[in-house]
């Protein structure tokens, strides 16, 4: 999932250079929900561990 959020990422750099900025700022969008999606799942899957072990 972070893979994806670095590719929507980059092609919102890309299209921010050519000048597509509606595209940009899609993209830009899809990559921060990406990752803050990946960072909500990896806390909650380290808290899982955590509390496996005790």
């Amino acid at each position: 999932m972070l893979n994806w959020a670095l590719i929507f990422f980059l092609i919102a750099i890309a299209a921010a250079i050519i000048g597509f900025s509606g595209a940009a700022a899609a993209a830009a969008g899809i990559a921060k929900i990406l990752f803050f999606l990946f960072l909500a799942l990896f806390v909650i899957s380290l808290a899982a561990g955590v509390m496996r072990r005790v």
